[in-house]
């Protein structure tokens, strides 16, 4: 089983809440380290009034490895989930579609009434429908945020009649927020619920954002700058998407896009344009009951889950249709007890470089894929390998790559920075490595600078003997190490492609 941490935590006083926040906001959009914190939380649970297994839990990635802990809160998630941290990880605001929670847990000033319809009245605990909210910082305003969210408007189709955006200021009420300003409408029209999506500008500052008109090819492409938000246009390609309840996604880099119900369609995009291009793979309606999608971090291998089984493709193959591998079928567990059904539901990678998957129901495990980048079985999916201790309603949050930075060398690439990650690398000028504590006994944390490609790990003795090896995944910045070594001296180095970096280890007695 998958090794998590587990803390206790307890309710923090609401003037301790505003002065965490006042003394931890930095510009969000400077470098990787600046902005470590970035999506590392992960948000779910409900009914905190009620007795274990009810209540909130937190998943955090902040230390390089799955933490979690149990909270009581009034907010609750089931699909539609989202919030933001700053840059130090620490939470501002959350979402379930319904209303949005301040980092107290209990709704912000103006935060309540959501996407006003007859879907919302019903479900004002949380909404079920996935990717139904996206939050995307202002660019170049520190305290602003957008969160951009949909609910059902029309019960024959369960469609949405509006895209709305709602306005965040963290500057109000003492650091704690207000919504400022809500449901204001973007696009009128028959639209598929859920499914929004965002993807950072080739210029590394602004945002591509995304929706799907129903019945139709046709997305409609909204940009985000400093200015605010314009719907840019729409593009008309690919599969034609009835009303569904599957789920979107991009690679890491930011290069390609999966849309995924049943049928699959995986599609290059140009981040400089905002546009789609060629089909590069396209399946026929063969996935009853398709649910989720998820690249791995290098953006080479797709994987998919229905209700029973999980796959994998190879989307750099030659022939990407045959490179599917059955990866997982349902092992018949349920959790804690029947009928509540260990399934497979929607993805998502998380910043330690793993997939991780709902289970259809309210359980209180996630599957895992733990080496997503290595083909067939050797991907090492482990079923209900997390162990939650409370009941989690596929609570995966709808995070952007807020890592991602510019296209380097490219046309747009014209604002002279770079968003997340340095600059191009050349040799003998790779990014400083830092371990955590040091000295130690064995255990420690190695921080770094995210980057556009896979990291290898190798710590050797004084001997120059290799003790332990270990990937790093894209985009990552922190990393757990465990290494089972005598007291003494090492030497550890990261190599990114032919750029590598290095530091000394001490290691004591445990």
């Amino acid at each position: 089983m998958s090794k998590a941490r587990s803390i206790k935590r307890h309710t923090i006083p609401r003037w301790a809440v505003r002065v965490a926040l006042m003394v931890g906001v930095f510009p969000l959009f400077t470098t990787a380290a600046a902005q470590q914190g970035l999506s590392n939380l992960w948000m779910g649970g409900f009914d905190s009034d009620g007795p274990p297994p009810f209540g909130g839990v937190d998943l955090d990635f902040i230390n390089g490895e799955l933490e979690f802990s149990f909270e009581e809160r009034d907010i609750g998630f089931k699909r539609t989930n989202t919030n933001i941290t700053n840059a130090s990880g620490e939470l501002l605001f959350s979402t379930n579609g319904s209303f949005i929670a301040s980092a107290l847990g209990d709704t912000m000033l103006n935060g309540a009434g959501l996407s006003p319809s007859w879907y919302t009245s019903q479900y004002q605990e949380g909404f079920a429908i996935p990717q139904g909210v996206i939050i995307i910082s202002r660019p170049q305003y520190q305290d602003i945020y957008y969160l951009f969210h949909v609910t059902i408007d029309m019960p024959t189709t369960a469609s949405a009649s509006r895209l709305y955006f709602s306005v965040v200021d963290m500057s109000a009420e003492e650091g704690v927020g207000a919504v400022v300003d809500k449901n204001q409408v973007l696009i009128e029209d028959e639209l598929n619920s859920g499914k929004l999506s965002a993807v950072r500008h080739a210029n590394g500052r602004d945002w591509w954002l995304f929706s799907h008109k129903l019945n139709s090819n046709e997305f409609y492409r909204l940009l985000v700058t400093p200015d605010g938000v314009q719907v840019d246009g729409s593009q008309s390609t690919g599969i034609t998407w009835p009303s569904d309840a599957g789920q979107v996604c991009f690679t890491s880099v930011g290069d390609k896009f999966a849309y995924f119900y049943e049928d699959l369609e995986v599609l290059s995009f140009d981040r400089c344009t905002g546009l789609f291009g060629a089909s590069l793979f396209t399946t026929g309606d063969q996935f009853d009951h398709g649910r989720g999608v998820a690249f791995s971090p290098s953006g080479r291998f797709l994987y998919l889950s229905t209700d029973f089984d999980v796959y994998q493709f190879d989307t750099e193959a030659d022939d990407i249709a045959n490179s599917e591998v059955h990866i997982a079928h349902w092992d018949s567990t349920y959790s804690p007890f029947p009928p509540f059904a260990a399934l497979f539901s929607n993805m998502q990678l998380a910043p330690d470089g793993k997939i991780y998957i709902g289970t259809g129901n309210s359980t209180q495990v996630l599957h895992v894929i733990h080496d997503p980048d290595e083909p067939g079985l050797a991907c090492n999916m482990e079923q209900h390998g997390i162990q939650l201790e409370r009941y989690f309603s596929n609570s995966l949050p709808n995070h952007p790559n807020s890592h991602l930075g510019p296209v380097d060398g490219s046309v747009c690439d014209s604002l002279g920075i770079n968003v997340g990650v340095v600059p191009p690398l050349s040799l003998g000028e790779g990014p400083g490595v830092r371990a955590y504590p040091n000295p130690s006994n064995g255990a420690f944390m190695l921080s770094y600078a995210a980057q556009p490609v896979r990291g290898i790990l190798e710590v050797r003795n004084t001997a120059g003997q290799l003790v332990l090896r270990e990937p790093l995944p894209q985009w990552s910045t922190v990393h757990h190490v465990e290494l089972q070594a005598a007291p003494g001296m090492y030497h550890a180095q990261v190599r990114w492609g032919a750029v590598s970096t290095s530091t000394r280890l001490i290691l004591t007695e445990p």
